[in-house]
């Protein structure tokens, strides 16, 4: 729901659409239950409402793994798996696991957030490419979760010029 919005945007939509359930609790069924219309007045967009119905269908269905089950899979059987879910990639899988697991070695190179933060360190004139994050974040492991936000937060302060 995050992906391509600001974050004040995302949270709004989220609290909207949590204010659709009763307790503000969402399940695969409640969810099921609702409208496009209503997933729509929440401010979620046409693609990002089949997405989360796909995603319910497929936790009814048993294709999606409880958080029990995913602590215990890799990384990339992780991305392997929910990547078949329409409307998630590897970039909300990457956050899943950052935001939700606890993993702490991930590094969202494709991230442009990720990518701004690193330009900035280094002092880059273009945007690195996804592979120069790689190669740079193999120094990181295996902490690269910590080197994605502090990147993120180098955004917000001024670096020295000298």
């Amino acid at each position: 729901m995050y992906q391509q919005l600001s974050g004040k945007a995302a949270e709004t939509i989220h609290g909207r659409l949590l204010d659709l359930f009763e307790r503000r609790r969402v399940n695969a069924e409640t969810l099921l239950c609702l409208s496009q219309t209503q997933l729509r007045s929440a401010g979620l967009s046409h693609p990002k409402s089949l997405a989360l119905y796909d995603l319910a269908h497929r936790q009814q269905e048993g294709l999606v793994p409880a958080r029990r089950q995913l602590n215990r899979m890799t990384d990339e059987e992780i991305v392997r798996i929910l990547s078949q879910v329409r409307g998630i990639g590897e970039w909300t899988v990457q956050m899943l696991l950052i935001f939700y697991l606890g993993r702490p070695d991930v590094l969202p190179t494709r991230d442009l957030g990720v990518q701004k933060g690193y330009q900035k360190m280094r002092r880059l004139r273009e945007l690195p490419a996804p592979t120069r994050l790689a190669r740079a974040g193999l120094r990181w492991r295996p902490y690269r979760s910590v080197a994605t936000w502090y990147l993120w937060r180098c955004l917000d302060i001024e670096l020295p010029t000298a």
